[in-house]
C-alpha cells in the first residue's frame, strides 16, 4: 500500500472523529489518516457530560481509568430552583437523581470531563497505533470516480502549504455542525424549530453565596434561566439562557461575556456570583436539526455533529457522536475482513438516524420544558416511590422525569428490528428464536449482569468480560449444566461441522485451529462464547462438563450464583433477569456494540446451532 492510500480518511478530529480511530485501531492494523483544519486540539470547554451508557463504552475499551485520572465531577443529583414564594429571588423547590434505581446501571451518575481532556484521552491512545492527527489540514472535495476498484475515492485536502490529492476506501465526516463533508454532499439538513434562544455558557472559578454550586442546577427566575453544572477540581460551568428578541441577529455582536456575568448575576438573586477566573466563554443556538442522510454511496458516510444538533441540556450530543462513531466501526470492520458482505454499512444511517430522530423529538420536549416551572419536591418524591413502574397519577412532571432519566442515561436508545436485530424468527429454524419469557430485547443493549468466573473463582462483570474487539458474543446460557449437557454438546458439534457459517470463517477452513493465548477469540476474531451455568461454581467442573468445542472458552464459563452486589450464594440471578428458563436456559447473541442481535432457545442443541448458523449467514450476506 502507498503512503497516499487509506483504509478511511476521517475528517474533523473532534471527539466523534477521534472516537472512530479509536474503536478501529481495537479491531486492526487498517491505515487511518485522520486530519482537522484546527492548529491544535481542544485546550478547554466545549462538550463535557459523559453518560452512563457512555461510561459502558469507555469501560469496555479500557478507557474508562483514563477518564477517572482526572477526578472528574460525578453529578448524583440535580437540584431545581425556582421563584421564590414571596416572589422575590430564587428558592430550591426539589431535588432529584440523575439516575435513579429503576435505570439498570452501575454508574448512576454523569461524568463531568471537557472535551480538552477527553480529546488527549483518544490521541494518546491512537497514537499507540501510529495514528496521528494531521492538523491545520482541511476537505475541500473528493469524489468516488471508479479509477481504482480497491481505493474508489479520491480526496482534496488543504495544508496552509500545499494542496494533496489521497485515496481512500472509505470516507467518514465527522467534522462538526458545519461540516465541510456534508456540503460537498449536498445533504440538507432542515432546522426544526426557529432559534429563539441562544446559549451563553462559561465555565471557571466562582466565588459565590449560592448553596448548590457544585450539584447540578437548573434555575429559573424572572430575570431568565440558567444551568449550572459542577466540573470538579473546584469549578464549574454555567449555562445562561439568553431569549433573542429579534432570531435574525447576529448573537455573537449581541451577547458578550460582560453581558452574560451581569445576566447571572441577576438569575442567581438574592444570591451573588463573580467569576475569580475564567478559562472559556461561549455561545451557541439551540437548534435542532437532522441530516436527511448519513450517506449517499456507502462509501463517504457523516457522523456526531455534522448529522444531528440539539440543545445542550440534556447532555447527548457528544455521547451520540461516540455512538455513531462505534456504530460504524465495527461494521466497516467486518466488511472489511471479510467477515460481511458490503451490504451490511447500509444499516448504519438506518440505526443512527433513528436514533437521533428520537433524541430530537425528546430534546424538543426537554427544552420546552426548561422553560416551564421545574417540579416540586413532593412530584419528585411521587417519581421515587413508584421506581419507574407506576403512572404516578398521570402527573406530567412526574412523567416526564421517569422518562427524562431513562433517556438521558443512554440506555434508551432503541434501533427496533431490522435485518441485524431479529425480534421475529427467519428461515428453516425459525422457532428457534425467541422463547417464551425471554425478556432481552433485540435492538436494545444488553443489560449489565454479575456472574462468578468459574476458573478463578472472581466474581465478574459479564457485559464487560470481552473488550470491544469487532467480535460479536454469544452467550450460552445453559440453565442446569448436568440437565442441558447433551444440548450443549450438539450445539458444540454442530457448529464445527463442515458448512457450518461459524466454522468457514474460523481460523482454519476444514477444522477450528484453537489458539489458547487469545482468551477471548480462540476460534475466531469474529465471535466470542460464553457459557453461564445456573450452578453453583464448584458444581461446574470443565474438565469433564463441557464439551471439547467450549474448552478454549475456559475463561469465559461462569456461575450465576452471586448477587448484583457481589454476594455469593444467589442462585439464578442473571438466568431471571434475562428471563431465561433457569433449568432449560437458552442463548443470546450480541452484537460488538453490546446491543442484542437475537434470542434462542437451548432445548435442541443442533437447532440452536443451525439458528446461529442462518442469523449469522443472513445477516454477513455471505
Amino acid at each position: 500500500m502507498t503512503d497516499d492510500r487509506f483504509d478511511i480518511i476521517i475528517i474533523g478530529a473532534g471527539p466523534t472523529g477521534l472516537m472512530l480511530a479509536t474503536s478501529i485501531t481495537r479491531m486492526g492494523a487498517f491505515k487511518i489518516k485522520i486530519v482537522d483544519k484546527r492548529q491544535e486540539a481542544t485546550k478547554i470547554g466545549r462538550a463535557d457530560g459523559i453518560q452512563a451508557r457512555t461510561l459502558d463504552l469507555f469501560e469496555n475499551m479500557g478507557l474508562k481509568d483514563k477518564i477517572m485520572v482526572y477526578r472528574p465531577a460525578l453529578i448524583y443529583e440535580v437540584s431545581f430552583w425556582n421563584l421564590s414564594d414571596t416572589g422575590v429571588g430564587i428558592q430550591r423547590t426539589g431535588t432529584w437523581t440523575s439516575y435513579p434505581d429503576f435505570i439498570d446501571t452501575r454508574y448512576h451518575f454523569t461524568t463531568i470531563l471537557h472535551q480538552g481532556r477527553i480529546e488527549k484521552m483518544f490521541i494518546d491512545d491512537i497514537a499507540k497505533s501510529s495514528v496521528q492527527v494531521d492538523r491545520s489540514c482541511s476537505f475541500t472535495g473528493s469524489r468516488n470516480d471508479g479509477m481504482d476498484k480497491d481505493y474508489p475515492i479520491e480526496v482534496d485536502l488543504a495544508y496552509t502549504d500545499r494542496a494533496e490529492k489521497v485515496r481512500t476506501k472509505y470516507l467518514f465526516g465527522a467534522d462538526g455542525a458545519r461540516s465541510a463533508v456534508r456540503e460537498h454532499l449536498g445533504i440538507k439538513m432542515p432546522l426544526r424549530d426557529p432559534i429563539a434562544f441562544v446559549w451563553s455558557v462559561i465555565d471557571g472559578v466562582v466565588k459565590t453565596t449560592f448553596p448548590d454550586i457544585q450539584i447540578k442546577c437548573t434555575i429559573h427566575s424572572e430575570a431568565g434561566s440558567s444551568m449550572v453544572i459542577p466540573q470538579g477540581n473546584n469549578r464549574v460551568r454555567i449555562y445562561i439562557q439568553v431569549h433573542m428578541e429579534d432570531p435574525t441577529k447576529d448573537p455573537w455582536k449581541e451577547i458578550d461575556q460582560e453581558t452574560t456575568q451581569l445576566l447571572a448575576g441577576k438569575i442567581f438573586a438574592p444570591y451573588t456570583i463573580e467569576w475569580e477566573e475564567v478559562d472559556w466563554w461561549s455561545m451557541y443556538p439551540i437548534s435542532q436539526r437532522l441530516a436527511e442522510k448519513y450517506t449517499l454511496d456507502h462509501r463517504t458516510f457523516i457522523g456526531g455533529d455534522a448529522c444531528h444538533t440539539h440543545s445542550p441540556k440534556a447532555g447527548q450530543g457528544m455521547n451520540y457522536g461516540f455512538f455513531d462513531a462505534q456504530n460504524f466501526s465495527w461494521k466497516f470492520n467486518l466488511v472489511e475482513s471479510g467477515f460481511a458482505a458490503p451490504s451490511l454499512l447500509e444499516s448504519y444511517e438506518q440505526e443512527r438516524k433513528l436514533a437521533a430522530a428520537k433524541l430530537i423529538d425528546f430534546d424538543v420536549q426537554y427544552a420546552k420544558l426548561f422553560s416551564s416551572r421545574p417540579p416540586s419536591t413532593a412530584e419528585l418524591r411521587d417519581v421515587a416511590v413508584s421506581n419507574g413502574t407506576t403512572q404516578g397519577g398521570g402527573d406530567e412532571f412526574v412523567e416526564y422525569f421517569k422518562k427524562a432519566s431513562s433517556f438521558t442515561s443512554g440506555y434508551e436508545v432503541d434501533y427496533g428490528a431490522n435485518d441485524l436485530n431479529w425480534r421475529v424468527g427467519r428461515g428453516k429454524h425459525a422457532i428457534a428464536f425467541n422463547p417464551a419469557g425471554v425478556k432481552l430485547v433485540p435492538g436494545r443493549v444488553f443489560p449489565v449482569a454479575t456472574v462468578i468466573r468459574v476458573i478463578d473463582a472472581n466474581v465478574c462483570k459479564l457485559d464487560q468480560e470481552v473488550s470491544f474487539n469487532g467480535a460479536f458474543r454469544i452467550y450460552v446460557f445453559a440453565g442446569d449444566i448436568e440437565h442441558n449437557y447433551l444440548a450443549i454438546k450438539e450445539l458444540g458439534t454442530t457448529l464445527a461441522m463442515r458448512g457450518s457459517f461459524l466454522l468457514q470463517h474460523s481460523n482454519a477452513d476444514a477444522a477450528f485451529q484453537e489458539s489458547y493465548t487469545n482468551r477471548h477469540n480462540p476460534h475466531s476474531p469474529f465471535f466470542t462464547f460464553s457459557v453461564v451455568s445456573n450452578n453453583a461454581r464448584t458444581d461446574v467442573d470443565m474438565a469433564t462438563t463441557l464439551p471439547g468445542f467450549l474448552q478454549p472458552y475456559r475463561y469465559h464459563v461462569y456461575a450465576d450464583d452471586v448477587s448484583p452486589a457481589g454476594l455469593r450464594g444467589y442462585r439464578g440471578t442473571v438466568h431471571a433477569k434475562m428471563g431465561f428458563d433457569q433449568q432449560r436456559g437458552g442463548v443470546a447473541i450480541v452484537r460488538p456494540d453490546a446491543f442484542v442481535a437475537c434470542v434462542l432457545g437451548l432445548g435442541d442443541g443442533a437447532v440452536t446451532a443451525h439458528a446461529i448458523n442462518d442469523y449469522f449467514r443472513s445477516v454477513c450476506g455471505r
